[in-house]
């Protein structure tokens, strides 16, 4: 919000402004828009948005569109890993936006629970889709090689 009135307040005349109300929605979207597309981590409705848009040839090549879906196949697959509970909060919170006293309302359980689970679910994926690729395969491998061996 404050990027768009310092952008605002930078105009030298707003007469072309016709709707203020439908211009400064605009403008939120379209910085969204380009600090999404610069943050090192995105968004899940960020890739599922991306899916749905056709691959345009300057907005999103073959590569990257490939890359982005590996990486929400990868988030989706860490996210399956959660307990249900866990995994309703996180979607809840995470892909639908609601407030954590939404949340513990909807579930009937107490804003503390659903914080705790929100924020261990969050960790708990970060951690699995920033483990290198080598690194996971060992890991269950190894794990099942290591029960194999008892």
């Amino acid at each position: 919000m404050q990027e768009c009135y310092c952008r605002l307040a930078q105009l030298d005349d707003v007469a072309h402004v016709t709707t203020p109300r439908a211009y400064l929605f605009t403008m939120a979207r379209n910085l969204a828009q380009r600090q999404r597309k610069h943050a090192r981590v995105v968004r899940i409705e960020a890739l599922a948005e991306a899916f749905d848009a056709e691959p345009e040839s300057d907005q999103l090549s073959p590569e990257r569109f490939a890359a982005a879906r590996q990486e929400l196949e990868r988030v989706q697959a860490a996210i399956s890993t959660l307990p249900e509970r866990a995994r309703r909060i996180f979607l809840m919170r995470r892909v639908e936006g609601l407030t954590q006293k939404e949340i513990a309302a909807a579930m009937g359980v107490s804003e503390a629970v659903v914080e705790n689970d929100a924020s261990r679910s969050l960790r708990a994926i970060l951690k699995l889709i920033t483990e290198p690729e080598p690194e996971r395969e060992r890991l269950s491998d190894g794990g099942a090689a290591h029960a194999r061996s008892r």
